[in-house]
């Protein structure tokens, strides 16, 4: 089942970014004013909740990964805040997502950004070598959710932070029925992936995170016969002696 989902992802991101490259437009997401001076291309390929950029409150020298980066507007965003002397990496599993965002970063003159492509389930970078892990709207698309954080809580420096919009059913919310839950359509339109706000507490602290905080704080409806959805601020931070906090 993992496997048809993370295809129907792929493929629904794929177009997106062959839509942009076309002239085309996906959503602009929230923060998109802040992008003003960056490549129209960006925020046009923006699908997500939220800004996380600000969540994260970056500071100049940070080392930053973007989970999930698309066309780069959050990456492009938060390289100049940790400007000078900081780093983002902008990690994507579509091919096409990667090639235009490099094209915007390119195109905007941001140096200390770069883009690979990969999975989020298995981050292509060292053990704790980065400040900052961030994501918009993309860990629920996850087909496994586990290893994504715990995959993130490892390239985490100790006291390193995780900030995240996301989509979200808000504790106490009817379920969703099992059969909707494998709807490839529904998971790659960000609603049958989304977990409760408990289950992403949860979730968070097995990977060994601490100060979890999951805050819905946009509610919405997404369609007849679905549970209302939120999107949510999702904070948490690597114990500063490690893992275990020693």
């Amino acid at each position: 089942m993992g496997r048809g989902l993370r295809d129907a992802v792929r493929e629904r991101y794929a177009a997106a970014a062959r839509s942009v490259a076309g002239g085309g437009s996906c959503c602009g997401g929230a923060g998109a004013a802040e992008g003003e001076g960056l490549p129209r291309a960006a925020w046009r390929a923006s699908l997500g909740c939220g800004d996380p950029v600000s969540l994260a409150g970056l500071s100049p020298g940070e080392v930053v990964l973007d989970l999930g980066s698309g066309g780069g507007l959050d990456a492009l965003r938060a390289a100049r805040r940790v400007s000078p002397g900081g780093r983002v990496y902008g990690l994507d599993m579509t091919g096409e997502m990667v090639e235009l965002a490099r094209r915007n970063a390119s195109e905007a003159g941001v140096h200390n950004v770069e883009f690979l492509q990969g999975e989020i389930e298995d981050i292509p970078l060292p053990d704790a070598s980065v400040d900052a892990v961030m994501s918009n709207c993309v860990i629920n698309l996850s087909t496994d959710k586990e290893r994504t954080l715990a995959e993130a809580a490892r390239v985490l420096r100790p006291g390193g932070r995780l900030a995240v919009h996301d989509v979200i059913f808000p504790d106490g919310s009817p379920p969703l029925r099992e059969g909707r839950r494998r709807d490839p359509e529904l998971w790659a339109g960000c609603v049958a992936g989304a977990l409760r706000a408990g289950e992403y507490r949860r979730l968070l602290a097995a990977a060994g995170f601490e100060e979890v905080s999951v805050e819905p704080v946009s509610p919405f409806g997404c369609g007849e016969g679905l549970p209302p959805l939120a999107s949510a601020f999702v904070r948490a931070r690597r114990p500063a002696g490690g893992r275990d906090g020693s």
